[in-house]
């Protein structure tokens, strides 16, 4: 007997056979006519991932470049210094803010535009202090006419401090006048406000009450209405017309801060570099700040200040007891109420809610 005849294997179909049935050989599905292989089809999603992965590797390089430029372009002074007695640090930061009013940079058409006249030493207009933590923000106006002891030189004015010592004077006589431990020093000068205001296109401000002093050149209309630089530095330095004086002032100098603040935070410049670069590269140029302090302060610095324009902190003023007193040698101060002062300033030590009785 033969042996059981073992069936033949199926034979391997045939290229005739795989082109029959639908089918593509492995050798021709990745190679086009002549061989080259043919450039892969991308999906309408696979499409826009990229697009989208690329705007993102732009736009981030675009802040890091951005950052690294406004970090060179900040401008530093020696501000804050220890010395025996100084307050130790409390609870969150504190900020002195101080608005200069130094005429060395302005040429003469300027000074007869903004109506000042020739620079006759170091002063300044606008001193305050921005508390942020986990209560407020607060900004507290120190008017300039505050009648304080200064280190050294007796008492005087509080912005006497900054003329005879500049920026390390005056914050030191700003801390121990209030207890509170200065963390950063911020000064903007009246050029520079100017610049950043018109570069910002102008912001608006509302005149609560007819406005006409010949000495700053304000001259305004009850209502709001858009502003440029120049009115609005006339808007904030108008006192001689006000019956408040420099409690007026102060009111104006914190409703225009918010105003620049709210603007410059704003979709319509944090979303658009052709108006970014010009803003930024203004406030730069205007602002100097305490050795050490950085981008990343100036931008904690600006959240802050826009939170007070808005609903989320408060803007006052230190409690006066007595307004309008004249002192031999210093002619019209301001007198601080002492125990509405000290309550006021110790809720800002231990970052606690302030009171708001006998401050506006």
């Amino acid at each position: 007997m033969g042996q059981p005849r073992q069936p033949s294997p199926s034979p391997s179909p045939s290229t005739t056979t795989l082109y029959r049935a639908g089918r593509t050989p492995w050798w021709r599905k990745r190679r086009g006519p002549g061989g080259a292989r043919p450039r892969p089809r991308w999906s309408w999603r696979r499409r826009i991932l990229v697009a989208l992965l690329v705007l993102v590797v732009l736009v981030v390089a675009g802040g890091v470049g951005l950052y690294v430029w406004a970090g060179r372009q900040v401008r530093h002074v020696d501000a804050l210094g220890d010395y025996a007695g100084r307050p130790a640090a409390g609870k969150g930061t504190n900020w002195l803010l101080v608005g200069s009013d130094s005429r060395a940079q302005l040429t003469p058409a300027q000074r007869k535009e903004l109506h000042v006249g020739k620079d006759v030493g170091r002063r300044t207009d606008t001193i305050m202090v921005l508390h942020s933590g986990d209560n407020g923000p607060y900004l507290v106006s120190l008017p300039r006419d505050s009648y304080l002891p200064i280190p050294g030189h007796g008492k005087g004015k509080i912005n006497e401090a900054y003329a005879d010592g500049g920026p390390k004077l005056l914050t030191r006589t700003v801390e121990e006048a209030t207890g509170l431990r200065v963390d950063h020093y911020g000064e903007v000068n009246f050029l520079g406000l100017v610049q950043v205001v018109d570069a910002l296109g102008g912001v608006e401000l509302c005149v609560d009450k007819p406005i006409k002093d010949e000495k700053s050149g304000a001259d305004f209309a009850a209502g709001c209405r858009e502003m440029n630089g120049t009115q609005a530095l006339a808007y904030v330095r108008a006192r001689y017309s006000d019956p408040a004086g420099d409690l007026g002032r102060v009111k104006r100098q914190r409703q225009l801060i918010s105003a620049v603040s709210a603007e410059m935070l704003g979709p319509g410049v944090l979303l658009n570099p052709f108006r970014l670069v010009p803003v930024l590269d203004a406030s730069l140029s205007a602002l100097t700040v305490e050795n050490g302090a950085g981008v990343g302060d100036l931008v904690g610095l600006g959240w802050s200040m826009k939170d007070v324009s808005g609903a989320g902190g408060t803007a006052t003023t230190v409690p006066v007891s007595t307004p309008g007193v004249t002192i031999a040698g210093a002619g019209d101060v301001l007198l601080w109420d002492e125990t509405r002062a000290s309550r006021l300033f110790r809720a800002l030590r231990d970052d606690d809610p302030i009171p708001t009785s006998g401050t506006n």
